[in-house]
């Protein structure tokens, strides 16, 4: 029995995931379900990783800060394309086709995709580099292993996706809660409000900070739609996207923050807030908590990276997502046993300035823009595409030369301000 049989077979038992199409109102789920999908996504171990080397090289007040304002404009992005892919029911590829063409979507779409994927792998893999730091395994055959598992669940499909949310934060919660008691033990809580950095004249900026906050959720962040679709309405779907954003990612964040802050982290430079050695050197029954917390807490956002991907592919290609989960997973996790974990600074970059500028183009022309719109369009708009080029030049350029600024910040604004002007251009809307 083949592949696409097997598949099929599957996508009949386990229910139909939509990838061509918006989600019929009677599928639609309740605003627990769709929250769940997404309040399990930022609150991981990444999470507490990254604002664990913000807080290293900015100090602990600064630090914060960067990472507040970075949520922020998460809650509002990721808000917003959350409210216009509760209203219509569509995914992230059928929502850009709206906007990008019904030919010029393909190169967004796919763009993406290949992001989420990598994103899967640099997760899997850090499953392995954890496992390595704390118990000292094979990070091999560890990383090979959480992939089986990944690419199992994400089978499944959103009802899977949902459920180990919900068990990835219930985890994360208490553990979290122990780690940072257990590394106030000797100073005390307060003492990591004194903290004023460990880079010395090696730090990073406070821009390049608040690119890290925003750049660690802004592709799947960008393709919430494949979630929030799910939602019974706008408000709802919204309302989902405003559990993750800021409320998950933020407790995720302090925990690796006040890690670090108070001295107990193994790598501030490079492991940050990783406070499962913390957790592991405690002993008794935290080591195997330890150990089931960090593949169920990363393969909640390794299942909803390769989801992503999936669904976008899924849509690209005319096969289900249940197949695209298998192709694209074994590719995942060889990139992932290839040691991609490796390559995160790079990758961040990466995002902080290509991603941004898709989703401010997305929500201009599909909500403050909605009544210029013709109700055809071209097999490619040109205008999003300038707009996002521009955006991520100018995004480019900043990186380069004014690191100061935040990189995703200016792809934004850029991005905004380039589809604005391009969309009061004379001529007719359509064109």
């Amino acid at each position: 029995m083949d592949t696409a049989t097997v598949t099929a077979e599957h996508q009949v038992k386990l229910g139909d995931e939509y990838e061509n199409e918006p989600v019929p109102r009677a599928r639609r789920r309740s605003l627990f379900s769709v929250s769940a999908v997404w309040v399990g996504f930022p609150m991981i171990m990444t999470s507490a990783v990254f604002s664990g080397i913000i807080v290293y090289n900015l100090g602990f007040t600064t630090g914060l800060l960067a990472i507040l304002l970075g949520d922020l404009v998460l809650m509002g992005y990721v808000g917003t394309l959350s409210y216009l892919a509760g209203r219509s029911g569509k995914n992230f590829a059928l929502t850009a086709a709206d906007t990008f063409g019904s030919k010029g979507f393909r190169v967004v779409s796919a763009f993406l995709s290949i992001l989420v994927i990598g994103w899967f792998a640099f997760q899997t893999g850090m499953v392995g580099s954890t496992l390595n730091l704390s118990m000292g395994w094979s990070p091999t055959w560890i990383t090979l292993l959480a992939g089986v598992l990944f690419v199992g669940l994400t089978f499944v499909g959103i009802r899977a996706i949902s459920w180990i949310g919900v068990v990835a934060s219930a985890l994360f919660i208490p553990l979290g809660i122990v780690a940072v008691i257990l590394s106030a033990a000797d100073r005390g809580l307060a003492a990591a409000f004194s903290f004023d950095g460990g880079a010395g004249t090696a730090a990073f900026g406070f821009g390049v900070a608040v690119t890290m906050t925003i750049a660690c959720f802004i592709d799947s962040g960008t393709m919430t739609a494949d979630f929030t679709r799910w939602a019974r309405n706008g408000k709802e779907g919204a309302l989902a996207a405003f559990s993750a954003f800021p409320v998950a990612y933020l407790i995720a964040q302090l925990v690796g923050a006040f890690v670090v802050a108070l001295g107990a982290s193994a790598d501030g430079a490079v492991a940050g807030g990783d406070f499962l050695h913390v957790l592991v050197g405690a002993g008794g029954v935290l080591v195997p908590l330890a150990i089931l917390f960090v593949f169920v807490n990363l393969g909640s956002v390794c299942a909803h990276c390769l989801y992503n991907g999936a669904v976008g592919f899924g849509n690209l290609t005319g096969r289900t997502m249940r197949q695209l989960t298998i192709v694209l997973g074994i590719v995942g996790v060889i990139a992932a046993v290839a040691g991609i974990w490796s390559y995160f600074a790079t990758w961040l970059t990466l995002l902080g300035v290509l991603v941004p500028p898709i989703g401010v183009v997305l929500i201009l022309d599909q909500l403050v823009f909605a009544s210029r719109r013709g109700v055809a369009r071209n097999d490619l708009y040109w205008k999003p595409f300038a707009a996002w080029a521009c955006g991520a030049a100018v995004a480019l350029a900043a990186h380069l030369f004014a690191p100061q600024l935040s990189d995703a910040v200016v792809a934004m604004v850029v991005g905004a301000l380039a589809f604005t002007a391009l969309t009061y251009l004379p001529g007719k809307v359509t064109a």
